[in-house]
Formats: structure tokens, C-alpha cells, sequence
């Protein structure tokens, strides 16, 4: 097994690196490109942020754009504030939320590069949500948008963490003003623009990604200097063939790993410009690759089904011109004239999918599947390396096979587990899960896959209880968790069924108590119930109602009968 030793590690504060699983359960690491023997005091931050033409654009917002020079500029006060007013020492973690903002980009940067872990949370999260993973990852500091902060007020965060809460990008009379003396801004107003980058090993753990999981229970998978690295230099260079002039942009979240490596650490790592939107739906982001010029796209298959659908509802003479390398009819609504490249992940992209968009814009989608724990995409494929329904082929870095539930690879035509290595790898944060991903060496995603005679991989489905809902991953015992603290519901068992749309939503089978009585409208209640307990994307778009449960005679849950068509009565609704 290949473990390279631990190189001196640059924390004080050594938590992390305490609490790495023990190095017999780490999955076998690879370095086999030459671009992955990386030196042994790396600082990724730094790395990313020195090499690139300062007047070159770095990130574009919805209020503010950033050169190379500027962006630096940013990323070095902010690191300032955590080491100077904030008092931290490296390897503290500092709990990162907010949209995707150029001020949210500088903020997880600023954090690697000052030498301490960047916990970044998505938005939706509630608060018992994030107290979790306050919890989890014992947190140090917070920063946070002022859009965002009512839910992390609600969190019982440790004292030395609510002190050194601060607060970014507010705006507008029932906000933090940006010229508070309270709020980032005005931190970072007091500090010099030049930080030099702390003195960390390739091996320190610079990043803490949070996922579900499919119990429910957070997880925290820690990555290192060099993982950050290497998957900039692997799928982006061997896949994606990203250039300096490129121009990205989508959707995921950067505190999602998707969207961190699509739309930072990628274009970051070869000059390039990201286009950073706080939200859009499917005709604000064609309408936002048409205004910025983009030339690669980051999303979901729901979104790119959407955005085809609105293509499709084109003038068929005019959505020719949109084909990539044609002329734009103005005419025609969107532009898409620029975009060369544009990548489905997140979840299993259907052929219609992928078919539609062709159709529409004369692209050929690059799908893949890349997982938290290894951070980023590991299988793939491209221009004429695409096959009908597969996802691809190993990127280049990364090995992968199908094995059997004994452990023992399988040949094409067999669905077995998919499982992978590479330069990166699962490393739960003080977990006992680590055991069960990885198995002689390798990772085990959770998915379940079958190749063919030419080594190409095909999904088909999960092998855990994870819903994959419109590119969101949510853990079933999660939804049942906060429907059980209803008062009316006695059981509950919570899967996903198919969805064309959104691959698949989460239907609740629901046992009321005795004097409850079945209704739409109580459908309704338990809707928002959930969506004020847990981010509300976790809600159930469908509700079942059942006299009992699916069970084995010892008492478990059999979610498979669930799954069956017909079985219960309920409703369907919510937004």
C-alpha cells in the first residue's frame, strides 16, 4: 500500500491530524503522473493564487470583479484577520458559509493559506445542521455571510468560536454594514495587503468536506495540500482540457466539492476566470453564459434537462446558430456561441439528457462521477471518448474496477461495487465509517456499476440508501428523523423513487398516531415541517400514508417493499 510518510507538520494545533483514521484503514494512494510528485512544504493557496498574470480577471460576481493582483490582495488581509484580530493558530478550523461570492471564494482561500482547515457548509443547512458539524469538527472561528447568519445564531457554537464569529457582505438597513467596525470588511480595510503563506506540509490537512452520508450522521472527510492539487491536475488537464482563456461558470455551491473544484480551484489553477452566481435557475445560467461569454459549464443533468427545454422552445433556424463554434442569431435569446465545454456531475445523467443538450446546443455533455471522499471527478470521458450511457473511463491518475460483495473484481456485464484509487482518498474525520469504504486498498463509493469489454463503466444505481435528488445527495434516515419529531407521525420510512426530472425524489412512507387522520393537508404540514428542521431541499415531494411498516422479524426497516409501486396513500406537492 502506498502511504507516503508524514512530512513535519506546520500546525500548532495538531486536532486534525489526531484524528486521521488509523493508516491501516487509509485506502492505497497513487501518484503515478509526473504532475503529482508535488514538494514537500506545499501550500495550495499559494500555489493556486501566485502563478497567474495579475491583470488578468480571477472571479466575477454579481457586485464585484477581482484581477489575479486583487484577488490576492483580498485573500492575504482576510488571512491577516485570522491571525492577527482573530487570534488563530495553524491548524485551527474555521466554519466557512456563504453563497458563491468572489468574498466567500477569498474567504476558504485566505483560510488554507494562513495555515488553517476551511470548513465550508452549504446555505441551505439549519442550524441543528450545522451545530453538527460545528460539533464534528470542533471549530475554532466562524465566517459567515450576514444573508445567512439566522440560522448559525441559533447554533450552539463553543464560546471561543462565537467569539471570533465574523460576519461578511452585508448590506442595506437590517444588515451589517460592510463598514461596521464589527463586520469583515472593515477587518480587512486595517490589515496589509501581503501575507506570506504559512509553512505547511503537502500532508496537512487544509480542507474538511462535510457529507450525510446515509445514516444521516455527518461525516467529515479530510483533505490534504496536495489533494487540492491533484485533482486540478487531473481531470481538469487529462479530461477537461481546461485553457488560461477559458471562462467558467455554474451552479453547485463551492462549499459542495463540485462546485469548489468547477468553479475555484480549476480555473484558478490555470489562470482562468470563474463566474460566481448566488443563485440562478436553469434561464439565468443560459442567460449568464451569454452575458459573461463562458466557455465552461459546471450543473447538474436537471439543470442542463431544463436549460434544453428552454433552447428547445426556440425558433429551430435560430437555436442552430448556438451549436458550439457557430454564429449567434440575434434572434435568438441565448448566445451560447462560446461554450466549448459543459460537465454533468452530482448524479447519474440520463441518455435523454444528454441527447436533449446535444440536440440543442450541439455539445457533447462530459459527464462523471467523482465523490467527497476523493474530492473530486475519477471517472469520465470526452469528445469522441463518449459512449452512449456510460459514464466513462478512469481519468488519468485514478485506477478503478467492479467488485463482488466478497471483495473480488468482477468481469464486464457484472453490477457489482464500483470501487477506486488514486492520489486521493477516504479519510473520515475520527469515524468508524472508515472501515466500511475502505476495502484492501480501495475506495468504495456507495455506487453500484458494470463495465463493458472496452472498459467502460455504466452506472446503475446506489448501493446505500443515499437519495441523489437534482444533483443533492440526502441521506433517508435524515428526513426521518425530522419526521418523526412531528406529532403526529408515529413511523416513518423514508427512499427515493424515481423522477424523470430529478433522477429521484424523496417519498416518506408515514405511519400516523391512533387519533390522526390522513389528509392533504397534513401532507402539506409534514412538508414544511421537515423543511424547517433540515435544509429544505431534504423534504419529501411525495407522502405515503401506511397502517404499518415493512419488516423483518427482528425489526428492520425492509425499504426495499417500499420502493414497490402502489404501496400506500398520500399525496404528492410543495416547492
Amino acid at each position: 500500500m502506498t502511504i507516503p510518510a508524514f512530512a513535519p507538520t506546520a500546525h500548532t494545533d495538531t486536532f486534525a491530524r489526531d484524528h486521521l483514521p488509523p493508516l491501516a484503514l487509509w485506502p492505497e494512494l497513487r501518484f503515478d503522473l509526473p504532475e503529482l510528485n508535488y514538494p514537500a512544504r506545499l501550500n495550495c493557496a499559494a500555489e493556486l493564487l501566485d502563478h497567474a498574470a495579475g491583470a488578468r480577471v480571477a472571479l466575477r460576481g454579481e457586485h464585484a470583479s477581482w484581477t489575479y493582483d486583487q484577488l490576492r490582495a483580498q485573500v492575504d488581509r482576510i488571512a491577516h484577520v485570522l491571525r492577527g484580530p482573530l487570534a488563530l493558530e495553524t491548524g485551527n478550523r474555521v466554519l466557512l458559509r456563504g453563497t458563491n461570492t468572489p468574498l466567500m471564494a477569498a474567504c476558504v482561500l485566505a483560510v488554507i493559506k494562513a495555515g488553517c482547515i476551511a470548513v465550508p457548509t452549504m446555505p441551505l443547512l439549519r442550524a441543528r445542521e450545522l451545530g453538527a458539524i460545528a460539533g464534528k469538527a470542533k471549530v475554532d472561528a466562524v465566517l459567515c455571510a450576514q444573508s445567512l447568519r439566522a440560522e448559525l445564531d441559533a447554533v450552539e457554537l463553543p464560546p471561543a468560536a462565537r467569539t471570533r464569529t465574523v460576519y461578511f457582505g452585508g448590506a442595506g438597513h437590517d444588515s451589517l454594514s460592510p463598514d461596521s467596525p464589527e463586520s469583515l470588511e472593515a477587518l480587512m480595510a486595517a490589515q496589509p495587503a501581503q501575507f506570506a503563506a504559512a509553512d505547511t506540509a503537502l500532508d496537512d490537512i487544509c480542507l474538511i468536506s462535510f457529507t450525510s452520508g446515509t445514516t444521516g450522521i455527518p461525516k467529515g472527510t479530510m483533505h490534504f495540500h496536495r489533494d487540492v492539487l491533484a485533482i486540478c491536475d487531473c481531470f481538469p488537464r487529462s479530461v477537461l482540457g481546461s485553457r488560461a482563456d477559458d471562462i467558467f461558470i455554474g451552479t453547485p455551491p463551492l462549499a459542495f466539492t463540485f462546485g469548489l473544484g468547477g468553479l475555484l480551484l480549476f480555473p484558478l489553477r490555470v489562470g482562468a476566470c470563474a463566474v460566481l452566481l448566488e443563485k440562478a435557475t436553469p434561464e439565468m445560467l443560459l442567460a449568464a453564459i451569454a452575458a459573461h461569454r463562458a466557455t465552461v459549464c459546471f450543473t447538474a443533468p436537471t439543470f442542463y434537462r431544463q436549460m434544453a427545454a428552454l433552447i428547445g422552445a426556440c425558433d429551430p433556424a435560430s437555436r442552430r446558430s448556438v451549436s458550439a463554434g457557430g454564429a449567434w442569431a440575434p434572434g435568438f435569446r441565448y448566445d451560447l456561441s462560446t461554450l466549448r465545454r459543459s460537465v454533468s456531475a452530482g448524479e447519474a445523467l440520463p441518455t435523454a439528457t444528454r441527447d436533449a443538450w446535444r440536440s440543442a446546443t450541439g455539445l457533447e455533455m462530459i459527464d462523471g462521477i467523482g465523490a467527497t471522499e476523493l474530492l473530486h471527478i475519477f471517472i469520465s470521458a470526452a469528445d469522441g471518448n463518449v459512449r452512449p450511457g456510460a459514464t466513462g473511463k478512469p481519468v488519468p491518475g485514478y485506477q478503478a474496477c467492479v467488485l463482488d460483495y466478497d471483495g473480488r473484481p468482477v468481469g464486464p456485464g457484472v453490477i457489482g461495487r464500483l470501487a477506486v484509487k488514486g492520489p486521493t482518498g477516504c479519510r473520515y474525520l475520527d469515524d468508524p465509517r472508515q472501515a466500511d469504504y475502505v476495502l484492501d486498498g480501495w475506495n468504495l463509493t456507495g455506487d453500484a456499476y458494470e463495465t463493458d469489454a472496452d472498459g467502460y463503466f455504466y452506472y446503475r444505481s446506489r448501493t446505500d440508501d443515499m437519495i441523489i435528488s437534482a444533483g443533492y445527495n440526502i441521506a433517508g434516515p435524515e428526513v426521518e428523523d425530522a419526521l418523526l419529531r412531528h406529532p403526529a407521525v408515529a413511523e416513518c420510512g423514508v427512499v427515493g423513487r424515481a423522477d424523470e426530472q430529478r433522477g429521484q425524489i424523496v417519498e416518506a412512507h408515514v405511519v400516523l398516531k391512533a387519533d390522526v387522520v390522513p389528509s392533504a393537508e397534513l401532507v402539506a404540514q409534514l412538508q414544511d415541517f421537515v423543511k424547517s428542521q433540515i435544509a429544505p431541499y431534504k423534504y419529501p415531494r411525495a407522502v405515503r400514508f401506511l397502517a404499518s411498516l415493512p419488516r423483518t422479524e427482528t425489526g428492520k426497516l425492509q425499504r426495499f417493499k417500499l420502493r414497490l409501486p402502489g404501496v400506500g396513500t398520500g399525496a404528492e406537492g410543495g416547492q
